[in-house]
């Protein structure tokens, strides 16, 4: 039995505007329907080719927490456990609590480590290199996974494998890990054939890999185990202690231990991987066409070459003419137009939005609450429009606003409205009144999504104008 261990934070950069710091890529829909944190659960989930997989550990923020649930049951998955970090510590910190986590449910627990936002199109291949990597960790190995380079990318670091491989995929011994190189280095390692990327995904039993920190990275330990021995329930979820945890050195497992560890074999893996670290990893990806053009169901290329065009707003039509070597990727709040060549530099336009204070630069336009979504549609100086979605079974907390009254018309769906002491049904084409100052909620008893229009108005319209008297979610 493998656990698979989903690490799920990140901010995602360099695919904005559609991964930002409060929805990243992970929780999008990139290559379909499906998100890439939903198609890493479900690629290491259930029994397939000989191996079985338990439920998953996932790692994450308080944030993310209700997206994780959602997305998990939307494709059928329960987890094992959500562990909640306080902070972002890195990598090493929240794999050494997922392995004394499932050490102390099963002594011969083996984790597989993956980062959530990865795409494995040949999910075969993927178990076939899992099942080579069983038998070194039978052995007391740790094994890390090195993907086959299909060009000289500068982005990813490298592992340098003793030998070249061969044919079977079976582990091989690493020499040592390679930092991110220029770009001459690159087409060095490429041409030699025993350097990989380095995926940052690794297979070991949880004894092993916490035999490994407390031999090379010994001051975690202590604080690890105490934010997990601290940790407090909340709603099925598992809090670390946010005290100890902040005494945990914010570091990478490859530099923590994975560098200094002696029992570190490869599984090369030759089928196709990305971690779509960019908007042209995304390109191509997507597989252009003769052109080398990629466009969204809302996008028109005409006359362009090596191009990627792309909307992910609903009714806004993106057209690009005599394009050449661009991405323009638009929604309904941003628009990304950059040179292909400096797909990399999209995180400065974070940066440089950051400076200005625009809220862009990190909110997505689509708030995610644990009871569904929000987003506003019109602002005003005494006004907002929005558009509100409850999942079916959810409720909206019990609360008041000190500066704002406002108007619900529902659109799909019935919802069950509380004004001060009335409780009434309103369906669709019904609408309800909520005056300023006056204890309401709202709650879907159905069973399929209700969708109202807001119209707020008054001197503020704020998200933290707002008193919550109950909140089933633990809300302050």
């Amino acid at each position: 039995m493998i656990t698979p261990v989903l690490l799920c934070g990140g901010s995602g950069t360099r695919l904005w505007p559609l991964s930002r710091k409060s929805y990243p890529k992970q929780f999008v829909p990139l290559m379909g329907e499906e998100t890439l944190f939903q198609a890493s659960a479900k690629r290491l989930a259930g029994v397939a080719e000989g191996l079985s997989f338990g439920a998953p550990l996932v790692l994450t923020n308080s944030d993310f927490r209700f997206i994780v649930t959602e997305q998990l049951q939307a494709v059928g998955i329960d987890p094992g456990a959500i562990l909640i970090e306080p902070e972002g510590r890195n990598t090493a910190p929240a794999v050494l609590a997922a392995a004394l986590r499932a050490q102390a449910e099963d002594p011969e627990a083996v984790l597989l480590v993956a980062p959530s936002d990865h795409v494995v199109p040949d999910v075969a291949a993927f178990h076939a290199a899992i099942s080579q990597g069983l038998a070194a960790v039978a052995e007391g190995q740790m094994v890390t996974f090195g993907i086959t380079p299909t060009h000289a990318e500068t982005a990813y670091g490298y592992l340098e494998l003793a030998a070249a491989p061969d044919a079977d995929g079976a582990p091989l011994a690493l020499k040592q890990f390679v930092e991110k190189p220029d770009a001459a280095r690159a087409a060095e390692m490429l041409a030699a054939g025993n350097f990989k990327w380095n995926a940052g995904i690794f297979l070991f039993a949880a004894r092993d890999i916490i035999a490994a920190f407390t031999a090379h990275a010994p001051a975690l330990v202590a604080p690890v185990q105490a934010a997990l021995d601290q940790a407090q329930v909340d709603l099925g979820f598992l809090r670390l202690a946010p005290e100890p945890w902040a005494q945990a050195e914010d570091i990478s497992i490859d530099y923590a231990v994975m560098e200094k560890a002696r029992n570190l074999s490869v599984v090369p893996f030759d089928a196709a991987w990305s971690d779509l670290g960019g908007w042209d990893a995304v390109w191509r990806e997507l597989g252009p066409d003769d052109n080398g053009v990629v466009t969204s169901a809302g996008a028109t290329a005409i006359d362009c070459h090596d191009t990627l065009l792309r909307s992910d707003s609903e009714g806004l039509e993106v057209v690009g003419i005599g394009l050449e070597g661009i991405m323009a990727v638009a929604m309904n709040d941003a628009v990304l137009v950059a040179d292909k060549s400096r797909a990399q530099d999209v995180k400065l336009a974070v940066s440089a939005l950051k400076a200005k204070g625009a809220a862009q630069a990190t909110a997505f336009p689509k708030d995610h609450r644990p009871w569904g979504w929000f987003e506003s549609l019109v602002v005003g100086e005494r006004f907002q429009v929005k558009r509100i979605l409850v999942h079916p079974g959810a409720s909206l907390s019990l609360q008041s606003h000190f500066h704002r009254s406002e108007h619900w018309i529902v659109v799909e769906g019935t919802a069950k409205v509380t004004v001060d002491d009335e409780v009434r049904l309103v369906t669709e084409n019904q609408s309800v009144y909520i005056p300023l100052g006056a204890v309401h909620r709202m709650e879907n008893p159905g069973k399929l999504p209700m969708v109202l229009i807001e119209v707020q108005t008054g001197a503020y319209v704020g998200e933290d104008d707002i008193v919550r008297y109950e909140d089933i979610y633990a809300r302050s």
